[in-house]
């Protein structure tokens, strides 16, 4: 790849909206012109490599097959996970289902090499297929190239697995590379073309990059030649690894560049650098690759030394040559990545990398680290991850591709990254997560990049206080400045399949810590047809964000979505072709949710709802609507260089002025049911209009960690009440609110008709409370919460007023049993009832006591502190507890930080065992033992705040023994 131009700095950003939608340039469509009548059935869309001085400078041109001569099936546009097309750049593709179905390109430049990418059907065991399709130039075949679908298809739940009897299929695309072997000028046409379908009944043919490779780089004066120099096999038919790691060694010794010729080269195992050169012929021409066949945890990649283990290593540089590996599954623990280890001072620049974990993942502390120029394409997991204490580092002018998490990532767990930057790149298709994002991070930049087509799970940009180790006691929580300027944001964002609604184009999670004392600048920056919400806070509360100069042009839900307190500041901010146009943001937190006008904004401060359902998504394709869902598409403009006109959105309408609602009669027995309702605050959906809607399955919750909160019901007419009951759902765990209740006739003047008081809302029970008090007239009845033992909010699926009190149950004197004492070699939790506070997916608390250690409880992620409790059943006496992981190598060592509490009656706990880690290693069965001599209760509860390995708390079998 060449260097980035010089930067051009916009005059307004009304002169790039033009670009965007008053122009062809944007246009993928216009890029490459209209193919013959056999094709151009493809929707027009937004194109990643077509924005004037953003992104990455690539040497390729690249065409969409949905625009090129074709006499297949273009399949989408289609946006929804799990959708073939909902993966393809531009969200379409061309899928070719018979003999002599093909897509043909017409080249814009000479060309003598293709990158195309592609979609196969997976097999029914999920080990994937191999097949061949023909490359023709001008009619006539000039070759098969292999094609496979064994880097693809994923299934599951995360880290995923490659069985096609799991939920959730994904990843579907790869990619391949071949050289023509000779140039060709523009004009000529080149076809994909199905000779056979024996061994794929179907091909899909995405897009092709077009590039005119340059000769092969020779050998630098006084370099050390791996292959004539040490022996390294470039037919790949041998073992390299020792070859390699004896002439880098030699170069660093030595003083001397070691060069990489022309070949495909195996390695079992990484090469570890250090103070040396190593150099290919070219990414097209020298080729590392390989896996050890007998320990699938090792495999091709170049490494610098750990810190602790003589790292970091220093003056490392790594150029002109590729990586391409043979990954096929996600393992968190395996070191199968690309570039690892720990690099100072040192640089990566001009490499391919390909179908490994992930391109290069960083462990610091490391400084001044440098990733340009290069591709990483068809990863199981992020892109670049710039991993603890990584400071003043860059990647810059780097084309990311079909990473399967994170595309750049900068996460400093436990020591701080600072002074680091992303900008000039070019990043598309992350399967999972975020094109860029930055999990804490001190005086971080990210600026002049082109982030596109997120799949699930994550937005375009992303700053947050998440993921472990991420603390401003640290020092690693967002801090500093912020700097987010000149990115262009294109069909970002995308629906949360964990937390069913969508994802902003820009987000801010405050999950472990509120973002709070740095400065967040987004300054000349493009927000364009966003799947969702185009900005969004979550989790915890965040400010000192800024946003200036923002064009947003096209969302599939709203403006805004705050789903967490924020202080920001809009200026010169204009959104256009917001799906909800009259209510372009989405308020659920209320009053704590504060955007200062610093003027000069239109299109996104003209309307808030609190809706309590989440809208289904309308998708503009370049200003265009179109429903969200299955394959719906507008219908093609007849010249996609000449853009359709934006429909024109209808102006609200006036507001009237508010009126006093009549009165009514309260009727009889529960008096608050379909009332109105109103809360303090609210959490995402869960509105106060579900504590009133008969419904107990639904329920309002309040805003995380802030209390007091407040619900309030207008029984629509001053009537005589007497008791209130709460209700929550009748599946939720054991817990206590204290609450308090007070009456107004007027809606102003409060008074109190039940002082503080703890109520237990226990599942045994019904999960259900009623306060009784003196009758008194009212018409407005507010319940105010100031604690809750099983979440940090107030939580009620039913709020119930009557105009009587309670009838008091006969008073009994329970028995308590006496303590039993089992043998000591008995689990005492066996088969027993486990509840959670919260569950991941299908891994319910029931599968920590199932007796099966391979099957497992997980909690929901980035949501600590978690629990797990124990229904004993009696009183029982306890001395240890036994604690289990999956004990298959799979699950990588990890510490879990825990304590364990005890009860007799599931609302009074008693801490026996305070907070401590726990290291699960799989050397050691992946099993702990807790002693808690002396403990004797019916409920054993484990409270989980950390996890190293994972960020959700896990457990595949809680045991208890008498001793």
């Amino acid at each position: 790849m060449q260097s980035p131009p010089a930067r051009r700095l916009r005059s307004s950003v009304a002169a790039l909206t033009a670009v965007a939608l008053g122009s062809a340039g944007l246009f993928t469509a216009a890029v490459i012109g209209i193919a013959t009548p056999a094709g151009a059935a493809g929707v027009p869309t937004l194109s990643p490599l077509s924005v004037p001085g953003r992104g990455a400078t690539v040497p390729f041109r690249e065409q969409e097959a949905e625009y090129a001569a074709t006499n297949g099936t273009v399949v989408g546009p289609d946006r929804l996970y799990g959708h073939l097309p909902s993966e393809a750049s531009g969200r379409q593709a061309v899928t070719l289902g018979a003999v002599g179905q093909y897509v043909e390109f017409t080249l814009t430049e000479p060309a003598n090499a293709i990158d195309f990418r592609y979609s196969l059907p997976d097999t029914a065991d999920g080990k994937g297929r191999d097949a061949s399709i023909d490359l023709l130039v001008n009619g006539s075949k000039l070759k098969s190239v292999d094609v496979t679908s064994k880097y693809s298809w994923y299934y599951g739940g995360y880290p995923f697995n490659n069985n096609p009897g799991d939920t959730n299929p994904h990843h579907f695309f790869d990619e391949t590379r071949t050289m023509f072997g000779a140039s060709y000028p523009a004009g000529t046409k080149i076809r994909l073309q199905v000779s056979s379908t024996a061994q794929s009944p179907s091909f899909t043919i995405d897009l092709a990059d077009f590039e005119q490779v340059g000769a092969p780089i020779g050998k630098p004066a006084g370099a050390i030649d791996v292959v004539s120099d040490f022996g390294a096999d470039p037919t790949g038919a041998t073992d390299s690894t020792a070859k390699f790691q004896a002439a880098v060694n030699a170069g660093q010794s030595q003083g001397r560049a070691v060069y990489v010729p022309q070949g495909t080269f195996t390695l079992y195992d990484h090469v570890v650098v250090d103070g040396v050169t190593l150099a290919g012929a070219g990414p097209w021409y020298s080729v590392l690759g390989g896996r050890d066949p007998n320990n699938r945890a090792k495999a091709a990649g170049v490494y610098g030394k750990y810190v602790g283990q003589g790292g970091p290593s220093q003056n490392v540089t790594l150029k002109d040559f590729a990586i391409i590996g043979d990954i096929r599954e996600r393992v968190d623990e395996d070191q199968v990545n690309a570039v690892g280890g720990a690099m100072s001072n040192s640089t990566l620049d001009n490499l391919w990398l390909q179908h490994t974990k992930v391109g290069a993942w960083m462990d610091g502390p490391m400084d001044r680290f440098t990733v340009r120029n290069s591709r990483i394409l068809d990863q199981t997991a992020d892109g670049v991850n710039l991993h603890t204490g990584v400071t003043n580092s860059t990647v810059t002018n780097t084309f990311v591709r079909n990473t399967g998490d994170d595309g750049l990532a900068s996460w400093p767990e436990r020591v701080p990254n600072v002074n680091d930057s992303f900008t000039h790149n070019t990043v598309v298709l992350p399967i999972l997560a975020n094109n860029i994002v930055t999990y804490g991070g001190k005086d971080f930049t990210i600026s002049d990049n082109v982030m596109s087509d997120t799949i699930s799970n994550g937005g375009g940009l992303h700053i947050a206080n998440r993921y472990p180790g991420v603390n401003s006691g640290s020092g690693t929580a967002v801090a500093g400045t912020i700097t987010a300027a000149r990115n262009t944001l294109i069909r970002t964002g995308n629906s949360d399949f964990n937390w069913q609604f969508g994802v902003g184009a820009i987000w801010f999670d405050g999950l472990n810590e509120p973002i709070a004392g740095a400065t967040i600048n987004i300054t000349d920056t493009d927000i364009l047809d966003s799947s969702y919400e185009a900005v969004q806070t979550i989790d915890g509360s965040s400010s000192g964000i800024n946003f200036t100069n923002v064009n947003i042009d096209g969302a599939g839900t709203y403006a805004v979505q705050a789903q967490a307190n924020a202080t920001m500041k809009f200026t010169d901010v204009k959104a256009k072709n917001i799906a909800q146009a009259a209510t372009p943001i989405h308020n659920c937190v209320g009053s704590g949710f504060v955007i200062v006008d610093g003027g000069g904004n239109s299109g996104w401060n003209n309307g808030t709802t609190c809706s309590g359902n989440w809208p289904a998504p309308q998708w503009t394709y370049g200003g265009r609507p179109s429903t969200g869902g299955g394959t719906s598409s507008p219908s093609p403009s007849t010249s996609p260089s000449t853009p359709t006109t934006p429909p024109t959105t209808p102006p609200p309408t006036s507001p009237t002025a508010p009126t006093t609602p009549p009165a009514c009669n309260p009727g009889t027995g529960n008096l608050a049911q379909g009332k109105t309702a109103t809360a303090s605050s609210t959490n995402q959906t869960y509105t106060a209009a579900n504590a009133v809607d008969g419904n107990a399955a639904s329920y309002w919750e309040s805003a995380n960690n802030a209390f007091p909160q407040a619900i309030t019901v207008d029984l629509c007419a001053v009537t005589a009440v007497g008791s209130v009951t709460a209700r929550l759902p009748s599946g939720w765990e054991k817990r206590s609110e204290t609450v308090s209740v007070q009456g107004s006739t007027d809606g102003v003047s409060f008074s109190t008709l039940a002082p503080s008081t703890v109520i237990t809302l226990d599942p045994a029970t019904g999960n259900t409370a009623t306060l009784g008090f003196a009758r008194a007239n009212t018409r407005y009845v507010r319940v105010s919460v100031t604690g809750n033992t099983g979440w940090p909010a107030a939580q009620l699926s039913e709020l119930e007023v009557r105009a009587t009190g309670p009838t008091a149950p006969p008073t009994t004197t329970p028995t308590t049993p006496p303590a039993t004492t089992p043998p000591a070699t008995t689990n005492l939790l066996a088969g027993k009832p486990l509840s959670a506070t919260s569950t991941a997916d299908v891994y319910a608390a029931g599968k920590a006591n199932d007796g099966d250690a391979a099957s497992y409880w997980e909690s929901a992620a980035n949501a600590f502190p978690q629990s797990l409790t124990g229904d004993l059943g009696a009183s029982t006496a306890v001395g240890r507890l036994v604690l289990k992981l999956p004990p298959v190598t799979a699950w990588a060592a990890r510490t879990e930080t825990l304590s364990v509490l005890a009860s007799s009656d599931g609302t009074n706990w008693t801490m026996v065992k305070g907070s401590a880690g726990y290291t699960f290693d799989p050397a050691g069965g992946n099993t702990v033992t807790v002693s808690v001599p002396g403990t004797t209760a019916r409920y054993l509860k484990l409270s989980f705040t950390g996890n190293t390995g994972w960020p959700a708390a896990q457990l595949s079998e809680f045991e208890a023994y008498t001793s």
